[in-house]
């Protein structure tokens, strides 16, 4: 079957420097290459999602420039639904300056601009296409208050919803009582709960609210961990060699959408998405490293 997902989101020119090093504070380092990328959270888990053999529709807003253009190119190239993306002609497109050092870390600078734009009438524009979907996947690099507005319409239309709560500060208890699967990473858990905490499960439990609600916090290199209510269960990720992060995060969150509306088991979908993510952070790149479907089954089956 052919997963349908509706990802409401950002898109972001990527603007990225690779170097040797971080600079440090007040500190002019010399870079070795730069590169200009479609990226934006949103726009990062649709393409992947696309890549994988979803149907997709893509649900945001772009500014009236040349970076607008970037987003049409990548998203026409992947076949995905962009008749629910309004051109903003008072806001120039989000960009997002990246720094990329040797060993495959990054710092990013996310500056929004049209993604602050999106309203609750481009939600209702396109609620015949959610209520048509298997799943909706939004994140936070939007207007805030599209987020809670997102998600209950597709719970009131019956459609499960996964939310990625990237950045993590200031996300609405309504949110996350709205998400069926929660998808935080450690710095993201720890933002969520206010600093520090003991443990994975109890800061991820801590955040449910009901009984059939998931948080799946991704760790990196070990892997993800499913926590619910009852139980918890480690997903062991793929051994490879990293050359850029950038973007694994967002591939994992669209493999799962796509494995879970597939009618993969929990488990399962997560190793799909683990090995996804693995795949992209072997090439440099946001959207651009997204890996392709024959690539993720590859991995994901030879290595069972």
């Amino acid at each position: 079957m052919t997963a349908k997902i509706v990802v409401v989101g950002s898109f972001n020119a990527d603007l990225v420097s690779y170097m040797e090093r971080m600079p440090r504070p007040g500190e002019t380092v010399h870079g070795e290459r730069f590169a200009t990328g479609a990226g934006g959270k949103g726009s990062n888990q649709a393409v992947a999602a696309a890549r994988l053999g979803a149907d997709v529709t893509f649900i945001g807003r772009v500014g009236n420039d040349v970076f607008a253009e970037l987003a049409y190119e990548i998203w026409d190239a992947e076949g995905i639904n962009r008749q629910f993306v309004k051109r903003d002609r008072d806001v120039a497109t989000g960009v997002a300056p990246i720094l990329v050092d040797s060993s495959g870390e990054n710092m990013i600078v996310v500056v929004l601009g049209a993604n602050l734009r999106l309203r609750q009438s481009d939600i209702d524009a396109a609620r015949a296409v959610i209520a048509e979907a298997d799943m909706l996947l939004i994140q936070r690099e939007v207007n805030l208050d599209i987020v809670p507005y997102a998600l209950g319409t597709a719970k009131e239309l019956g459609v499960a919803t996964i939310l990625n709560p990237a950045p993590a500060d200031g996300a609405s208890r309504e949110s996350i009582k709205l998400a069926d699967f929660l998808t935080p990473n450690e710095i993201e858990l720890q933002t969520l709960n206010g600093g520090e905490f003991a443990d994975v499960d109890s800061a991820a439990r801590s955040l449910l609210t009901r009984a059939d609600q998931t948080a799946v916090v991704t760790l990196g290199a070990q892997g993800a961990r499913i926590v619910t209510p009852a139980e918890t269960q480690l997903i062991p990720t793929f051994a490879v060699d990293a050359v850029d992060t950038t973007g694994a995060g967002d591939t994992f969150n669209a493999a799962l959408a796509v494995g879970l509306s597939e009618g993969m088991a929990l488990p399962k979908a997560i190793r799909f998405a683990n090995a996804a993510a693995a795949l992209c952070v072997t090439k440099p790149g946001a959207a651009d490293s997204a890996p392709r479907r024959e690539d993720v089954d590859a991995l994901y089956l030879g290595a069972k």
